[in-house]
C-alpha cells in the first residue's frame, strides 16, 4: 500500500494518462468514425474523429469528444461509434462548418 501511495506521488504506478492508439475506422453513411480514446486513471474517455472525404481529395474532419468514461477499451470503442453515428444522423455535414 505504501508503494502505491509513493508511486502516485512521484508519477509512477497505475494512473497512466494519454491517448490510446486509434482504432480501425468504421464506415457509416459516407463518414469514417475513428475511436481514439484518452486514457485517464485506468479508464477510457470517449473521443476520436469523424471524417468525410471531400472534394479534390480533401478530407473533412471533426474532433469528437465526450465526457463518458468507460473501464474497457472495447466498450469505449463501441460507445464512441454509437454516439458518433447518432451525431452524424443529427448534424450531418453541418459539423464541419466553422463555429
Amino acid at each position: 500500500m505504501l508503494k502505491k501511495l509513493l508511486g502516485g506521488l512521484f508519477g509512477a504506478g497505475e494512473s497512466k494518462q494519454g491517448n490510446a492508439k486509434a482504432a480501425e475506422p468504421v464506415e457509416y453513411n459516407g463518414y469514417q468514425i475513428v475511436s481514439e480514446p484518452a486514457e485517464q486513471g485506468g479508464q477510457y474517455r470517449v473521443s476520436g474523429w469523424i471524417r468525410k472525404p471531400g472534394d479534390d481529395d480533401d478530407v473533412l474532419e471533426h474532433r469528437f469528444e465526450r465526457s463518458d468514461l468507460v473501464p474497457g477499451r472495447e466498450a469505449c470503442d463501441q460507445l464512441m461509434v454509437s454516439k458518433a453515428q447518432r451525431y452524424i444522423d443529427q448534424a450531418g455535414d453541418d459539423m464541419f462548418k466553422p463555429r
